[in-house]
């Protein structure tokens, strides 16, 4: 049962309580510090760029919002709890809007599919595709809830501290045909090529390839259905201040342009951290929601590391890399849903290219989010808030960004104008890019891949950096890189597991 806990005023604070340092602002640090506050730390938020965020970043310019990064909450409940752990409610400072359909997934050859959570709308959508297959979804959302049980509510929290938390699931796994890719489970539920790309593609939200990924994050379709999807009004970012805002009436402290540059550790144990600036904050405990490969590539000493030395960390496959085009018009584009997917004439072969041969193909797939669909005041009166996603090589794959950049971002536009924004050229009046480059400079993602490690099984649970540091006490990790991964969903849900991981600071006192 959640416990709730009294929120003190930063002036009423003891100086004497023990304190933890978070490094990263992402998701992942903010809720841990709310969760650490609410166990009576003191707690620091350090951030190295100039506003909180991480990956929700949000830029603005020209009067448009920009979310940079999460644009999709289907997991609200993991947001509302950590209001009750303040003993507020995430209503009164936060709107969440249901968004119908869920994505709108264009095909090449022109057909369209409405993605959404009423059943029988669905149904329809299947039959008219291939009236065969309307079984065969019936059945494979059962197959989806039952991963959905195990995986996320009765896994999905628990930390994988030792091969034996791996053994007690290994006949879970194994019935739920976990060592299958997802693509190849909703292959034995679908005859059509197309819906078996419609009900394949949701690794890719959280840095996967469909043909590679474990079938158990099959469980996202039963999410979805469950607890819908949502945007938060005034964008991602309204999310990131109402945490701020939780974590400062703790007591708390979020600073921004604060680089952490090393994590101090002696006597095997993590005690503060060293900024970039010279100085040095000691802590009880230190949480890192930055990169798991960045952490330990590059804020710990290689003598302090055992299990995630440079060979492995450097051997271990990552995500793809993304390529972010955001943009705003002068006019609305009304007929636009608020997240589309647009396919191009290749699937399997494109996700070959992006994830094994890490080339950039001359084709692409595209993920389009128009906010301004649901919340006009992202964008001055009469025009739209876009970004458009493509998937792309991590920088494993060697590619010149600086110089790619430019051509990609025009040769992505002409294909916009061409299919769902026609005269888009002369509608532009604000853009800005970003690519994998950029995540690896500004936001400390090793190799530039937007997710972390890739979520493979052999990269999942226990195979996966842990939630309590294997190699140092008192460093614990939090984010898209540890268990249980990446996503909104996934990213709060390693907060979570803090709970059962870290000491309480009575420990300290």
């Amino acid at each position: 049962m959640l416990t709730l806990a009294s929120t003190p005023q930063a002036s009423t604070l003891s100086p004497q309580r023990p304190h933890a340092v978070v490094i990263g602002s992402g998701f992942g640090g903010l809720a841990a510090a709310i969760r650490l506050g609410a166990r009576g730390y003191r707690v620091t938020v350090l951030e190295k760029l100039e506003a909180p965020g991480g990956r929700a970043f949000v830029h603005r310019q020209d009067g448009f919002t920009f979310d940079a990064g999460p644009t999709i909450v289907t997991a609200p409940f993991l947001f509302e709890e950590l209001w009750r752990l303040c003993g507020r409610k995430m209503s009164d400072d936060v709107e969440l809007r249901a968004t119908t359909p869920f994505y709108r997934i264009c095909f090449h050859d022109g057909s369209s599919f409405d993605y959404c959570g009423e059943q029988e709308a669905m149904r329809k959508e299947v039959a008219r595709f291939s009236p065969g297959d309307v079984e065969g979804y019936e059945r494979f959302m059962r197959q989806s809830e039952e991963i959905y049980r195990i995986g996320f509510e009765q896994l999905g929290a628990v930390p994988f501290s030792s091969p034996m938390d791996m053994a007690r699931i290994a006949g879970d796994l194994l019935r739920l045909q976990g060592y299958r890719s997802v693509y190849g489970l909703v292959s034995q539920y679908f005859r059509d090529e197309r819906l078996r790309t419609i009900f394949s593609f949701h690794p890719l939200l959280i840095g996967g390839s469909p043909i590679r990924a474990s079938a158990i994050y099959c469980l996202i379709s039963f999410l979805e259905q469950r607890w819908g999807v949502h945007f938060a009004m005034g964008g991602t970012g309204s999310l990131v201040s109402g945490l701020v805002d939780l974590i400062e009436g703790q007591g708390g402290v979020v600073r921004c342009g604060a680089e952490v540059e090393e994590i101090i550790v002696g006597d095997g144990a993590a005690k503060g951290v060293r900024l970039a600036s010279g100085e040095t904050l000691p802590a009880h405990i230190v949480v890192s929601n930055a990169d798991s490969a960045w952490t330990y590539r590059h804020l710990l000493p290689r003598s302090a590391r055992r299990r995630w030395t440079d060979r492995k960390i450097e051997r271990a496959s990552y995500s793809m890399g993304l390529f972010l085009w955001y943009f705003g018009t002068r006019r609305r584009y009304e007929n636009v849903a608020h997240h589309t997917i647009l396919l191009g004439p290749r699937y399997r072969e494109l996700l070959k290219d992006i994830f094994d041969r890490k080339t950039l193909a001359p084709d692409f797939s595209l993920y389009l989010h128009r906010p301004t669909a649901t919340d006009p005041s992202l964008a001055p009166q009469g025009c739209d808030t876009f970004y458009v996603l493509s998937p792309v090589p991590n920088l494993e794959g060697g590619q010149d960004w600086n110089a790619l950049a430019e051509p990609y971002r025009q040769r992505i536009a002409q294909a916009l104008e061409d299919s769902i924004l026609p005269g888009l050229g002369r509608e532009i009046v604000s853009s800005r890019i970003s690519t994998p480059l950029e995540f690896e400079t500004r936001l400390s993602s090793f190799r530039g891949a937007a997710f972390g490690l890739e979520p493979v099984l052999t990269q999942s649970a226990w195979f996966r950096p842990h939630n309590a540091s294997e190699d140092i006490r008192n460093l614990f990790l939090v984010g898209a890189g540890t268990h249980p991964g990446a996503g909104l969903p996934g990213v709060l849900s390693s907060a979570r597991i803090l709970d059962k991981v870290a000491p309480h600071a009575s420990v300290f006192v």
